[in-house]
């Protein structure tokens, strides 16, 4: 997947199915979820209804089906987390990578957020939180202060707050992402070398 929304798009283009979730998705945005029906996400993309019927049949299932689709990075990092030894360099990793998949899930976030009753409705978020969990329990370190559980909390919710807060602010939009990223860095970083100092 590339880092911009158009090579996303270049790269998902081909095939039918992806094409129906970016259709809809820009839909969502233009006119809002509750106003978009399948019949004009069909038009857009130029199919017939029974065409898109094929792939999915509310537009629920195109929502959950996105949701799966881009968040799945996110349990995969998790994944990969879990294997790892509980390390500073571990941790870095982890927030550099989960900053890759925000940036990459850029529009579906934004449609949470700007749609929280659907997102409840369909039990989005409970899978978000879930996975948010995850996360999280892989870099805290159980034993550090709460201080520093915050800090690392903190981290992950500064990537979050980078991606709705800072596009509001003048600038190339991944200098923005690095800065974020750096500062949810360095919170994961005193955090562990607060973790470690205490202990020692």
């Amino acid at each position: 997947m590339g880092v911009t929304m158009d090579g996303t798009k270049q790269q998902r283009r081909g095939n039918t199915r992806q094409r129906i979730q970016d259709v809809a998705l820009e839909l969502f945005a233009e006119q809002g979820y509750e106003k978009t029906s399948l019949r004009e996400i069909a038009e857009r993309l130029d199919v017939t209804k029974a065409a898109l019927y094929y792939h999915f049949k509310t537009k629920e299932e195109i929502i959950v089906s996105l949701f799966e689709d881009l968040t799945q990075p996110i349990q995969d990092l998790i994944e990969w987390g879990e294997r790892q030894p509980h390390t500073l360099e571990t941790k870095q990793e982890i927030v550099r990578r989960y900053s890759q998949a925000l940036a990459d899930a850029g529009p579906l976030f934004r449609f949470m957020q700007e749609n929280q009753a659907t997102v409840r409705e369909l039990r989005i978020g409970d899978s978000f939180k879930d996975r948010m969990r995850g996360l999280r329990d892989i870099i805290i370190d159980p034993d550090a202060d709460l201080v520093d559980q915050v800090r690392c909390v903190s981290a992950l919710f500064t990537l979050h707050a980078g991606m709705f807060v800072m596009q509001d602010l003048e600038g190339d939009p991944e200098k923005k992402r690095k800065a974020v990223l750096e500062v949810a860095v360095d919170l994961v970083t005193q955090a562990h070398e607060g973790a470690h100092d205490s202990g020692s």
